[in-house]
């Protein structure tokens, strides 16, 4: 099997520096068109516990790797996917029919995420702890010293398959770890593409492994030999790895209900453009995806004529097509889901303004007023192109409804008021508050994470290493 064809219909597994065959196949489903892209390996236990020796061998070779090394690796990973993006920006648009513009955009942003990990490498820092303050500990001299944990588990969802990869992968061979990455089944010819690329740069055999699959995930978050889990995706999932790894750490980046709060100060227009945007962009499949916007009452109305109106100029249509903004769920039987969510709220009161209607697995661009604290469209995680719009008269309950949500990702609050933008931040509890801007955001350097049913931990380079590696004390007795 040539392995850097691009058009391979067999992907395989990478285990020891090797391309390993499935012994069993699954194929991978084109959700805009409803044909077969190409063909998953199904991994056994035999191939997990390949990869998690060929890690455990492995994880000695990267920890002594110096860290200039390391960093000149990343490098040479990111000028290989520059090179490379548009290719992968087409298989991810395929497997997942995420619109292509927005597909080579999270190609390309993903040098940042490689490029500031290579960064990281050379940053590792302990630091010297003063002893004088005590009799015990005086003329001694302490350091806390950072060494990597050793094998790390990454599990990835399908919404940004090379980014969220990335975010794992990168980090860690910064840090000097060994990695399996588990894939995400509805997208693995992505994660494929990145192996490949840490191949092509000169990653030492063992310290990248992949898998594939339905039934290796929940084996390997258990097996001892894995020393740090991170994992992205679905808050149900997130709790059961929670509950399985023991004493071991863990990042979970889990869902979130992208609440944003619009006052009567801010400028309506540039609110109601953004929610626009940020709630239909990815077909809402973002866990901060603007999925509620609550609004002063005073400028609701005009807010949501604006929003209404930018949401009706947002192209539904081929994922190809580089002029479409909204490409399709992940499959069919979501689209199916989200269209019974919206149907259950207009069943209960609430009203479509634009958008409801399904094709496949596209689902118009939604909005809906009405609705209630209650139903499933505000107090659960939708995950797919649907806003609800409500209206409040006290800027403090706000917050606290948000707050109360036992979601904890991340909000916007739109206001002019910086006395208000501090009260939000200090009553809201949430991962993050994005001031004149919707929960929909996230560069690739900040720390990233969530609170409550939202997850542990943060990403973003620095903060993942911070996780990926453990403390030491030396004392030395002078």
């Amino acid at each position: 099997m040539d392995s850097s064809n691009q058009a391979i219909k067999q992907i395989p597994m990478l285990i020891g520096g090797e391309w390993r065959e499935g012994a069993a196949m699954d194929p991978v489903n084109d959700p805009y068109r409803n044909e077969i892209v190409s063909y998953q390996p199904r991994s056994t236990r035999a191939d997990l516990d390949a990869a998690l020796n060929a890690a455990v061998a492995a994880k000695s070779v990267i920890a002594a790797m110096p860290g200039f090394e390391r960093a000149a690796l990343l490098r040479r990973v990111s000028a290989l996917l520059l090179e490379r993006a548009d290719m992968i920006a087409e298989v991810m648009s395929r497997e997942t029919g995420k619109a292509i513009k927005d597909a080579r955009g999270e190609v390309v942003r993903s040098q940042d995420t490689i490029n500031l990990s290579a960064e990281e490498a050379i940053r590792i820092e302990g630091e010297h702890i003063p002893l004088d303050g005590s009799a015990m500990g005086a003329g001694k001299i302490a350091l806390m010293l950072r060494f990597p944990v050793g094998v790390i588990a990454g599990i990835t969802p399908f919404n940004a398959p090379f980014n969220l990869a990335a975010h794992k992968v990168a980090p860690a061979i910064a840090s000097g770890n060994a990695v399996i990455l588990k894939g995400p089944p509805q997208a693995p010819g992505v994660v494929h593409e990145l192996t490949r690329l840490f191949v092509d740069a000169g990653t030492p055999p063992g310290v990248l492994n992949t898998l594939y699959g339905p039934d290796v995930g929940p084996e390997l978050v258990r097996d001892p030999r894995v020393d740090f889990v991170t994992f992205t995706g679905s808050t149900r999932v997130g709790a059961e790895i929670k509950a399985v790894t023991g004493l071991r750490r863990v990042a979970l980046e889990l869902g979130g209900a992208g609440q944003t709060i619009v006052h009567d100060d801010a400028d309506i227009g540039e609110a109601a453009t953004t929610c626009a945007r940020n709630s239909m962009r990815l077909a809402g499949q973002s866990c901060i995806s603007v999925q509620t916007v609550y609004v002063h009452r005073a400028v609701y109305d005009a807010f949501v004529e604006k929003l209404v109106a930018e949401v009706r100029t947002l192209k539904l249509g081929d994922p190809a097509d580089p002029q479409t903004d909204v490409g399709t769920l992940i499959d069919e039987r979501t689209a199916q889901r989200i269209e019974s969510w919206v149907r259950e709220a207009e069943a209960g009161g609430a009203r479509i303004l634009t958008g409801g209607k399904r094709k496949g697995a596209q689902l118009e661009p939604t909005v809906l007023v009405d609705v209630t604290p209650s139903m499933k469209v505000v107090c659960d995680e939708v995950f797919g192109p649907v806003v609800s719009v409500l209206p409040y008269d006290d800027f403090g309950a706000a917050c606290a409804t948000v707050s109360d949500s036992r979601f904890g990702l991340q909000c916007g609050v739109f206001t002019k008021s910086i006395h208000l933008a501090v009260q939000a931040v200090r009553s809201i509890r949430t991962g993050g508050v994005i001031i004149n801007g919707s929960s929909t955001w996230r560069t690739d350097q900040l720390a990233y994470g969530g609170v409550k049913d939202s997850g542990i931990g943060r990403e973003g380079p620095r903060y993942a290493i911070r996780d990926m590696t453990e403390e030491r004390l030396m004392l030395l007795n002078l």
